[in-house]
């Protein structure tokens, strides 16, 4: 058998032969929006000239006029999201746990695009929470010699304060016991032990988790 040299064809694709057959696929295969393995499947060219075309794939899907249904999350709602599925378990999230809506609003797909591997999710997150990012009081955290309408600390609890006293507490409620992992029913918050209103700080030693029921019972009432 002869091989023989068969002559590359060197004509540039213009942007309106691409588009143009990414709106094809869509229509012909009634597409809600088209995601690259589809187009794979049925389009003329490869993706990666797509890409290269416009930068992202998401980008052409956007010159096409097609719909994007891929969400992009900030870093703080994935953070966000894990600590709730962190809740609601009552213990650290494995991979198919964000793929259960009833824990997680966020797919692990998410995760993986931002970090590559769930595992690398979690460090991220666990670095995040241990970073030095809360409040510091200046003087030493002794919540008995706090001076009224005089704070050294904001009154909002931040993601990594919260956290760790949801995780110091086990995530139950201190005074009931209550947890969602075992009633997904409640909903736990971080309150002031000393409220914030009669001069308590937002340190960690002046917070403590309650269920929604308690911390409403509980109202400011030292």
């Amino acid at each position: 058998m002869k091989f023989e040299f068969i002559e590359y064809n060197n004509r540039k694709v213009s942007d309106d032969e691409l588009l143009n057959d990414m709106k094809r696929v869509v229509t012909e295969y009634k597409l809600d929006s088209l995601t690259q393995s589809k187009y794979t499947l049925y389009g003329k060219y490869d993706c990666s000239t797509i890409i290269r075309r416009f930068g992202t794939w998401n980008n052409g899907l956007i010159k096409a006029g097609i719909s994007v249904t891929q969400q992009f999350w900030t870093e703080e709602e994935l953070f966000l999201n894990i600590e709730n599925v962190w809740i609601k378990k009552g213990s650290q999230p494995r991979r198919r746990d964000m793929d259960d809506k009833n824990l997680s609003t966020i797919s692990s797909g998410a995760y993986l695009r931002k970090y590559g591997k769930w595992t690398d999710a979690l460090i991220a997150f666990v670095n995040y929470i241990n970073e030095d990012g809360t409040d510091k009081i200046n003087e030493a955290n002794n919540i008995n010699t706090i001076e009224i309408n005089n704070h050294k600390t904001k009154r909002d609890i931040n993601l990594r304060l919260r956290f760790k006293v949801l995780q110091r507490d086990k995530f139950k409620c201190c005074a009931c016991g209550a947890s969602p992992a075992k009633d997904s029913s409640v909903e736990l918050q971080v309150d002031h032990i000393i409220p914030y209103s009669k001069g308590g700080e937002t340190i960690e030693e002046n917070l403590q988790t309650l269920c929604s029921k308690c911390n409403s019972g509980k109202s400011n009432v030292l």
